[in-house]
């Protein structure tokens, strides 16, 4: 690993080129994450497959967009959707997350285009959105498991298993960010691998026709685009890590780039060989429905390996989404947005407190259903990237010479036009929602708004304490005016 290169300050940053013929300002002239030369920073290949977990973990949970509308629809569903969300969801975030390289992510860019009111409001929904992310993977963990140890199907054995598998991966997170790259590294070759020996086994099975079932009245819309969307989103999770990464206004582009097309095929290639090699019965496509394909084509052996692939793919989502959502509290700890000891680390370079509030909202999550986490999840992190969408384009209006190390080669009018589709998009996902889902997550947008004002009172009383981190590079718009984060 590389350490943080301390010679950055005499360095400007890897520009453009020129923008209407002004040279671009440097918003980050500073080191972007205070005291972190005694911890090692994440790599390239750690921040790929950190990136794949946070986004994907490979195709386990992708089952229910068959059983919602069918063999085609599944599969177009997993070609057409990432050019809709993920491509330009990973566009902005490269440029966003190279522009403000630290940890806080979406929170600073809201913060500096929309101000500290909603910048907070952004951290809360986008916070809450991975805890209630999060508290689905010991679910999917323990459904790929019941099958063959049918004692973990309910009741208190379930639940002690997935007790315990929160402290033990809350622990991984504990112990260095570094460590959890790695581990995601190795997850993820053993997550893969039994998904490309269920491919060569499957292709003297194929029969093309099985892939062009549809049935356009007996489609699941809500089922269907909420599957689609949360095993393609969550491309901006890596930007809350940015002050973690080694050289991020170079490296954060190309592992969003390279884990792209690794989320893509990891669900499309598995996807194509099931459909094609077993006769449909869409009632059993749902969770965990790829380990019994897997018997049918390859034996138990096959079985076996999916089912491990499975949990060590869950381990590796919960550990990747985790370090995402407390280093976001540290970020904000560090701009004066939540009490200070959200910002205080352990010997290991990890946010404590951060990591403890994350593990308690898993666990107080956990008795929800898969559907209902989803559905939730969603409707939250739809608002988040709303108001993304505007900070993005907010920035490229009143930041037109700022340093953008990564820039979406398209003008404001591209910007605009870019953030349309997954605008709509949105707005569709949002309309199929329940009205319990509604309700749920209306009320947890609430808490945010309420929750800032009572912060900043409790600061005024001085209950606790508040303060922004003087490491931090000053935020300064193209006509140079300070953003300030320590005041409203």
């Amino acid at each position: 690993m590389k350490s943080r290169n301390t010679a950055n300050k005499q360095q400007p940053s890897i520009a453009m080129g020129e923008y209407d013929g002004v040279a671009y300002v440097d918003l980050n002239e500073a080191p972007s994450s205070p005291k972190l030369d005694n911890f090692k920073k994440v790599s390239v290949l750690h921040l790929i497959f950190l990136i794949f977990y946070e986004v994907s973990g490979g195709p386990f949970g992708m089952e229910d967009s068959v059983q919602a509308a069918g063999p085609l629809l599944a599969l177009l569903g997993f070609l057409v959707f990432p050019l809709i969300w993920s491509v330009p969801e990973a566009l902005i975030t490269a440029e966003m997350g190279t522009m403000f390289p630290e940890n806080g992510g979406y929170v600073v860019w809201v913060s500096t285009a929309l101000g500290r009111y909603w910048g907070f409001q952004q951290g809360w929904m986008k916070w809450l959105s991975g805890v209630i992310d999060n508290a689905l993977y010991p679910v999917l963990f323990l459904d790929y498991l019941k099958s063959g140890i049918p004692g973990l199907a309910g009741g208190l054995p379930r639940a002690a298993a997935a007790l315990a598998l929160t402290f033990l991966l809350t622990y991984m997170n504990y112990k260095g960010l570094v460590i959890v790259g790695r581990v995601a590294v190795l997850l993820g070759i053993f997550s893969i691998l039994p998904f490309v020996v269920m491919g060569l086994v499957a292709i003297p099975k194929l029969e093309p026709a099985r892939w062009f079932v549809m049935n356009l009245h007996d489609v699941d819309w809500s089922l269907y685009l909420n599957t689609l969307f949360w095993n393609l989103n969550y491309w901006d999770s890596v930007s809350t890590l940015a002050g973690e990464v080694d050289n991020p206004k170079k490296n954060l582009p190309k592992a969003l780039f390279y884990a792209l097309i690794l989320v893509v095929l990891s669900y499309f290639l598995p996807l194509l060989a099931a459909t094609g090699a077993i006769p449909l019965n869409r009632d059993l496509w749902t969770d965990g429905y790829f380990s019994d394909i897997a018997k049918i084509l390859g034996g138990v052996w096959l079985r076996w390996w999916i089912q491990g692939a499975a949990a060590m793919s869950n381990m590796g989502m919960f550990v990747a989404e985790m370090s995402s959502d407390s280093f976001q509290l540290l970020g904000m700890a560090e701009r004066g947005m939540l009490p200070e000891f959200f910002a205080k680390r352990s010997r290991h370079g990890t946010p404590l407190i951060g990591i403890l509030f994350s593990a308690s909202g898993v666990i107080l999550l956990s008795w929800l259903s898969f559907q209902e986490i989803i559905a939730v999840e969603n409707f939250l992190y739809c608002f988040g990237m709303i108001l993304e969408y505007i900070a993005f384009v907010l920035l490229r209006i009143k930041c037109p010479v700022a340093s953008r190390p990564y820039k979406i080669p398209v003008g404001t009018l591209g910007a605009i036009l870019m953030c349309i589709p997954p605008t709509i998009l949105i707005c569709v996902v949002l309309a199929l929602s329940t009205v319990k889902v509604m309700i749920v997550s209306l009320f947890a947008v609430a808490v945010g708004l309420v929750m800032q004002p009572c912060l900043k009172y409790a600061e005024k009383k001085r209950w606790m304490k508040f303060s922004a981190s003087d490491e931090l590079p000053d935020l300064h718009e193209g006509n140079h005016e300070r953003v300030d984060f320590s005041e409203d």
